[in-house]
């Protein structure tokens, strides 16, 4: 049976028409770039992330290089970043200037470990940036309590997490919240996308300048910037997709609940949630350490798994520059975990063949 690790054709079939409609009221109105698509996309997250401001941006990446820019974090100055997750959020640090500065990750929830801080924490530190990879909220009371502790400031990378909970509050509210929209992401755009959530109506007026080429009025720009401005058309696409993000979550949890029952007993699961959080399991990462052999067995059967991420950040070529740490738990945990398929559109079937499959490749490997 084949099973793809997405499916997005199957997610915008039966969209299709509400799609078509939205994207030419767009085509009618003209009104290409930051239209009025966009501030009621930026109203509506407003409202069901609970904070006072959401602005619009190009991508995810460019939510944390924005978020950054706005702090005035840049040149001489640090930003302590996991070094388990995708390059791109460790790379807007660099391209706003700042040098990214690795903390290892709690084995058990995969997350920031908040033990390690004190280690990466230096003289130039300005900001720590927690990743809620896996959709999974990241432990933000340690990681809050040794910002102010030590006066820096917090910029939640939120990429996978729209929907996710934290003690019940939405993530991404605490101080800087960046998200991504980008196609693979639980809520999506037809390509690139994103948002910041900031608490300060000054700061969310500096953002959307920022996004527009530094724009204050027609003919006054206080700041050089590039355009990373959240497009109309998407805007108008997510307006549509975000009527259903909670189903789509609802169905992702299901799915969860039911690779949790059946493989507890042959790989390690993903953490359980704590009290009061929520994941929406962008990702179902389970971990063996015949990983490999697993996933082979499953691509003989036409089951996608995928390996999110082989390779750590700081062992990537493109930060070599940076002073090695020793990151134990990142370095270990890169070698076995895989990313089964969760997406709402799988068919119960396919969860169950999947599941099948696993279960037959760990016990192979046992006898």
């Amino acid at each position: 049976m084949d099973v793809p690790y997405i499916d997005l054709v199957a997610q915008h079939e039966p969209l299709k028409e509400e799609i078509q409609e939205a994207v030419g009221e767009v085509l009618e109105h003209g009104w290409f770039i930051l239209g009025e698509e966009v501030s009621e996309f930026e109203s509506r997250m407003e409202d069901y992330l609970d904070v006072p401001h959401a602005v619009g941006v190009g991508s995810g990446t460019d939510a944390i290089e924005l978020a950054l820019r706005m702090r005035e974090i840049g040149e001489g100055d640090e930003v302590i970043v996991p070094s388990h997750t995708w390059i791109s959020g460790v790379s807007a640090v660099s391209l706003a200037g700042a040098t990214p500065a690795f903390v290892d990750i709690d084995p058990e929830t995969m997350l920031m470990d908040p033990d390690d801080l004190e280690g990466a924490l230096s003289e130039r530190t300005a900001a720590v940036m927690p990743v809620h990879l896996n959709g999974f909220p990241a432990n933000l009371d340690p990681i809050r309590d040794f910002c102010e502790t030590h006066d820096l400031d917090l910029i939640e990378d939120c990429a996978q997490a729209i929907g996710t909970r934290y003690k019940g509050e939405p993530v991404g509210r605490t101080d800087i919240g960046c998200f991504s929209l980008h196609p693979l992401k639980v809520l999506s755009a037809c390509g690139d996308a994103g948002f910041v959530t900031v608490r300060d109506d000054e700061e969310a007026e500096t953002l959307r300048q920022l996004r527009n080429n530094g724009r204050e009025t027609r003919s006054h720009f206080p700041h050089i910037s590039d355009n990373s401005r959240l497009d109309t058309l998407h805007a108008a696409i997510l307006l549509v997709k975000l009527r259903h993000l909670e189903d789509w979550i609802d169905k992702r949890r299901e799915h969860a609940a039911h690779y949790r029952e059946a493989l507890g007993d042959y790989v390690t699961l993903p953490p359980e949630e704590r009290e009061g959080d929520r994941s929406i399991y962008s990702m179902f990462v389970m971990r063996h350490p015949e990983r490999d052999s697993i996933q082979d067995r499953l691509a003989d059967e036409g089951i996608d798994a995928k390996i999110h991420y082989p390779t750590a950040v700081h062992q990537q070529e493109a930060f070599d520059h940076l002073e090695p740490r020793d990151l134990p738990a990142t370095e270990q945990i890169v070698d076995r975990i895989l990313s089964l398929p969760i997406y709402p559109e799988l068919e119960d079937m396919q969860r169950d063949a999947v599941i099948e499959t696993v279960i037959d490749a760990v016990e192979s490997l046992e006898t």
